[in-house]
């Protein structure tokens, strides 16, 4: 059976990290997804084109998806041709995540409402449309997934992660001490022996 692997990276990351995962599909092509998109409306689009032109040429299709790489992945609804997926620190709940950004800038859901756009100094700013989309297209998702979130993650909640995981059916992996970004000599040492532990 011949198998994709899309990599989908997170905030600030890049297509060469699909090389890291490459030792655990031997048997599979790996294609790295430099996607453009900075917001879910347009993600839906650009994602759901790629997976679809990939689907043509593939009987299998995995997806491993980072952060906000996992988030825009399920806005593209691509549940038809994936057939399994590896998150690693995903955002499953952008609305969770954008009311934290709201009380983490001091201030509230009325006045993003009133102003608009609320700039911010440790993220993107903050965006009544953006909020206002995500409300109203939630995620639907279905496809077979294991997750990998570490204790100390600062953008996505354990509970946030639990609801996900429980309505989803998916399985969870906790590394306690872990942060949002799996990047030290240990950290990716635990990820090498989750994704080894869960294919």
């Amino acid at each position: 059976m011949k198998e994709l692997v899309i990599y989908v990276h997170g905030k600030g990351g890049n297509i060469s990290e699909a090389d890291h995962f490459k030792k655990f599909f031997p048997d599979a092509d790996m294609y790295g997804f430099d996607y453009k998109s900075e917001n879910p409306w347009d993600a839906k689009k650009e994602f759901a084109a790629m997976i679809e032109e990939k689907y043509k040429s593939y009987e299998k299709i995995t997806l491993v998806a980072q952060s906000i790489g996992a988030y825009f992945s399920m806005c593209a609804g691509p549940d038809r041709y994936i057939n399994r997926a590896f998150f690693i620190s995903p955002i499953v709940s952008m609305e969770a995540l954008i009311m934290d950004m709201i009380r983490w800038a001091g201030t509230d859901e009325a006045t993003l409402k009133e102003k608009g756009i609320i700039p911010v100094d440790f993220g993107d700013d903050l965006s009544w449309e953006y909020l206002q989309y995500v409300r109203s297209n939630p995620i639907i998702w279905n496809t077979p997934t294991e997750i990998l979130y570490g204790s100390l993650d600062n953008l996505q909640s354990r509970d946030t992660i639990d609801d996900f995981v429980q309505a989803q059916g998916a399985g969870l992996t906790v590394m306690e001490g872990g942060e949002h970004w799996f990047h030290t000599d240990e950290q990716m040492e635990f990820l090498d022996r989750w994704i080894v532990s869960v294919l």
